[in-house]
């Protein structure tokens, strides 16, 4: 098996979660198969979440925790993200984090754009594996919302800039999980790890 250079997110904005708990799980993992992992933390990141005033011409620099994080972005080849559902999408901090790192110009190129005026994507190459936690389970964000989270993040965050495809394994319900539940989902995450899935 060939070896994957692979950024791991933890998405969850608090401290200690169940979040944290999957995304360690998956960095152990596939560092223990060779793969190369680089990992940031979404609570341990500082940074303004509203691009504000900025754009496309003036864009509001970037704090080092961004910084950071793009640098790792283009070095991957595949991105692991964790995080929660809360109120039908992500928390407000993964949301700012996409706002502020992925910049025209850098994440797709307005210059260049398709028949339908859709800019280029400049992070093609790369595959990413979402790993979702929520007391909703996956039939019912299926049948009655549509997966709306899912079509958010894979057509107009992460497939937008050109990253694809992206996979997702559901977790619920994780609030309360039943006896030995967590244990089995930290297995099934190590197993993805060791495959860099």
């Amino acid at each position: 098996m060939s070896t994957r250079k692979i950024l791991v997110l933890n998405g969850h904005p608090g401290q200690n979660s169940l979040n944290k708990s999957l995304a360690d799980a998956y960095r152990r993992a596939a560092e223990a198969a060779g793969h190369e992992l680089r990992y940031q933390d979404l609570s341990q990141m500082q940074f303004d979440m509203d691009f504000g005033e900025g754009g496309y011409h003036d864009t509001k620099p970037l704090e080092p925790a961004l910084q950071s994080f793009v640098a790792d972005l283009e070095w991957a080849e595949h991105l692991v993200v964790t995080t929660p559902l809360w109120w039908g999408a992500f928390p407000a901090k993964l949301k700012g984090l996409f706002d502020r790192a992925l910049l025209p110009g850098q994440a797709f190129d307005t210059r260049n754009t398709n028949a339908f005026g859709v800019p280029a994507p400049m992070m093609t190459g790369k595959t990413a594996r979402v790993m979702l936690t929520s007391d909703t389970p996956s039939w019912f964000l299926r049948l009655i919302y549509g997966n709306a989270i899912k079509k958010i993040m894979s057509r107009q965050i992460l497939g937008f800039v050109g990253i694809k495809p992206v996979r997702y394994t559901s977790f619920a319900a994780a609030s309360h999980p039943k006896p030995g539940q967590a244990d089995q989902w930290l297995k099934t995450v190590a197993n993805l790890g060791r495959a860099a899935a």
